[in-house]
């Protein structure tokens, strides 16, 4: 299965430290329209901690594509927000 980073620049799929900071950044945004910002970055800090020590490669794939999942839907949210278009398909009947 290919791996969801390609949809980000290489940069900042392929470094650990860039992704956790973008992720951060996000959270912040997040945080300060909605009020919430110790938490969300505390969530962010929490998994990045809890899985530093992590040494097999497909794992560590696996939690990079998690986040950039995570990355990859707010920008759709946001790119959704600000065009007033639905980029993702709804399953409402």
């Amino acid at each position: 299965m290919p791996s969801l980073q390609t949809a980000l620049p290489p940069e900042l799929a392929n470094n650990a430290i860039r992704l956790y900071r973008e992720c951060l950044r996000r959270a912040k945004y997040i945080g300060q329209k909605k009020y919430n910002t110790e938490l969300l970055t505390g969530m962010v800090r929490e998994q990045f901690k809890k899985h530093m020590h992590e040494t097999d490669p497909d794992k560590i794939q696996n939690l990079k594509d998690d986040a950039a999942r995570g990355l990859i839907n707010h920008m759709l949210y946001e790119s959704e927000n600000l065009s007033g278009r639905k980029f993702s398909k709804s399953s409402s009947t």
